[in-house]
């Protein structure tokens, strides 16, 4: 179960934050940009048209959460090569944003604090960097570490999270997700982690998976919804209710 408002840990926390719209406004251009690298990808390497390469793009993020599983599994497209050549990503850095309250909020947040993204771990260092946080983070753990008995298996995978979480030695019971997507939120769940729904930048988001769904409703998977990572601090994420 979620914490209730009244419970407290003996313990310090350890946290686990997502990426891109979670520490930073990635709807405004680098989802646009990905998107539009992954196509580029799928017509060059697939060898179709552009407009059916960005509904496969589409199709398989839709199915499997990523899009290279898709293409992994049924045309044998190198994960390794395909994340390098999707995240190239010119002048990336000058349209990275962070609210500086929440950069300074995070810094001083108690407890152990992890990265786990989905996104390749040279691109989430990159951000981290640019964001000025990468001292902030005792360890990334990005798509690359995501293999279950060889296979991909990313967010929202909870065996993978177990057997990350076993890798780590990060005892479940101790570990809060803050993540902006429900499917992610709900399979910390299943694996034993409390989760925070980060909701900050989902309005500017107009085609990602949370679309339709109401901010104000808490989902089955969410313990606290916020939408400024500095209301992390002041116990909020105790309150299975919500944070606004």
């Amino acid at each position: 179960m979620c914490l209730r408002h009244h419970d407290s840990l003996a313990l310090k926390p350890i946290w686990l934050f997502d990426l891109d719209n979670t520490l930073h406004d990635a709807s405004r251009a680098v989802f646009w940009r990905l998107n539009g690298s992954m196509t580029d990808y799928i017509e060059q390497h697939l060898g179709m048209p552009r407009a059916e390469a960005d509904q496969l793009r589409i199709h398989y993020w839709r199915r499997y959460g990523a899009t290279l599983l898709g293409l992994e599994r049924h045309h044998g497209i190198r994960a390794s090569h395909f994340l390098a050549q999707t995240h190239v990503l010119p002048g990336l850095e000058a349209q990275l944003h962070m609210p500086p309250a929440d950069r300074e909020a995070l810094k001083r947040l108690p407890g152990r604090k992890f990265l786990l993204t989905n996104a390749p771990a040279e691109y989430a260092k990159r951000v981290l960097t640019a964001l000025d946080m990468a001292s902030v983070f005792e360890g990334v753990i990005a798509i690359e570490g995501m293999r279950v008995f060889g296979d991909l298996r990313p967010k929202p995978d909870a065996r993978m999270l177990r057997v990350v979480m076993a890798r780590h030695k990060l005892p479940p019971s101790r570990c809060i997700l803050v993540e902006d997507t429900v499917a992610n939120l709900k399979g910390a769940r299943k694996a034993g982690l409390r989760t925070v729904w980060m909701q900050h930048y989902l309005r500017h988001n107009q085609h990602g998976p949370e679309v339709g769904i109401r901010l104000h409703g808490r989902p089955a998977g969410v313990c606290v919804r916020i939408k400024k990572l500095r209301a992390l601090h002041a116990g909020r994420w105790h309150d299975t209710r919500g944070a606004d």
